[in-house]
C-alpha cells in the first residue's frame, strides 16, 4: 500500500534537499522528486514517506514568490510572504537604489512592504529620514527604531507589525538585520543550527533563506535572506517599470503618448509631475537608470 501524501512547510533548502515541517511541528529531511519540484523556503509542498526519508512529490500553488534576476541567473528569496521588511540606517548610509529595487520586486510579486529605519539615535538618522520622505509619502510604512540602544521599545514597536505574519527581512550588512533577528527571535542560533544539521551543511550557509518562528505558537515567522547588495530586476519588462513605482504610477494617465517612456517625450505626465515637485528628483533618476538597465539587458538577451 503506497504511503499517504500529506502537506508540509519548507523551512530550509540546500540544493536538492529541503527541511520540511509537518503541522505538528516535526521536521524531516526530504529530497525533491524531479526537477519540476524545485522549491524555496516558505513553499508548501505535498510529500510522502520513502523509507527513512521523505520525498517531495509536488508544490502547493504559491501566493507569491520574491525573485531577483541579473544577466546570468535568477535567485528566489522565499515564497508565500505576507510582508517584506527592508532594514536601512544612516550609518552607514543606505543605498536608495537598492531600496527602490527591493520595493519594485515586492510590488511586482504582490507583496506588502515596510521600511525599518534603524539607529535613529545616531546623528545621520536625520539625513536618512529625509531620504525616506518620498517613500512614506507614497504609502510605504516607515518604522523607526534603535535596535541596539533601545531594544525594549524597539521590540514593542515591531511586535504589532510582525504578529500573525510571515515577514521576509532584507538589508545590507551594517544596517542591523542580525540585531533585529536576535532581538525578535527566541533561540535564533538554535533554530539555525537545527536546520543546518538536518541539511548536513555543518554551518549556517549564507546563500539561502533562513526560517525563524517568532514564538512557540508558530503563528508568525521571520525569514532572513542574504544577497541584498546585488538586486537585479531583469525579470521585469521595461514598459512595466513605472507601474511598479507608486509615485510614477499615479501620473501614468496624463501622458500625451500611449507608449511614453517618461524620459524625454513632450507632454509626459511623469516629467510634468516631477517639474511640479510631486515626484522626488532621486526617484526620477532611479527610474531612468533602471529603465536604461532593463532595456540594455533585453538587447543583450
Amino acid at each position: 500500500m503506497p504511503a499517504a501524501v500529506a502537506e508540509a512547510l519548507v523551512v530550509g533548502a540546500h540544493g536538492r534537499h529541503v527541511v520540511i515541517e509537518k503541522p505538528d511541528g516535526e521536521r524531516l529531511l526530504a529530497h525533491l522528486r524531479g526537477k519540476k519540484n524545485a522549491c524555496v523556503v516558505g513553499d508548501r509542498v505535498r510529500w510522502q514517506a520513502a523509507g527513512d526519508e521523505a520525498v517531495v512529490e509536488g508544490l502547493v500553488p504559491r501566493r507569491n514568490l520574491l525573485t531577483r534576476q541579473d544577466e546570468w541567473r535568477t535567485k528566489s528569496f522565499a515564497a508565500n510572504i505576507d510582508l517584506l521588511l527592508i532594514v536601512v540606517a544612516g550609518e552607514p548610509m543606505f543605498s536608495e537604489s537598492q531600496l527602490a529595487r527591493a520595493l519594485i520586486a515586492a510590488e511586482d510579486a504582490g507583496i506588502a512592504s515596510a521600511i525599518l529605519l534603524n539607529k535613529i539615535d545616531l546623528p545621520a538618522a536625520a539625513a536618512a529620514r529625509e531620504k525616506l520622505r518620498p517613500y512614506a509619502a507614497m504609502g510605504v510604512p516607515v518604522v523607526e527604531t534603535s535596535l541596539a540602544s533601545d531594544p525594549v521599545a524597539s521590540r514593542e514597536r515591531l511586535a504589532a507589525s510582525l504578529a500573525g505574519r510571515t515577514t521576509l527581512v532584507l538589508g545590507p550588512s551594517g544596517m542591523g538585520k542580525s540585531t533585529l533577528i536576535n532581538l525578535m527571535v527566541p533561540r535564533a542560533d538554535a533554530q539555525v543550527g537545527e536546520i543546518s544539521q538536518a541539511l548536513q551543511s555543518g554551518r549556517h550557509t549564507t546563500t539561502t533563506t533562513t526560517w525563524y518562528w517568532l514564538d512557540d505558537t508558530r503563528q508568525a515567522a521571520l525569514l532572513d535572506s542574504p544577497g541584498f547588495q546585488e538586486f537585479g530586476l531583469m525579470h521585469i519588462e521595461p514598459s512595466r517599470l513605472a507601474e511598479l513605482m507608486p509615485d510614477l504610477r499615479a501620473q501614468l494617465g496624463q501622458c500625451r503618448f500611449y507608449n511614453c517612456t517618461h524620459r524625454h517625450e513632450p507632454g509626459c505626465g511623469v516629467l510634468a509631475a516631477a517639474g511640479r515637485g510631486e515626484i522626488a528628483p532621486n526617484r526620477l533618476r532611479i527610474y531612468t537608470a533602471l529603465r536604461d538597465e532593463l532595456e540594455s539587458g533585453q538587447r543583450k538577451g
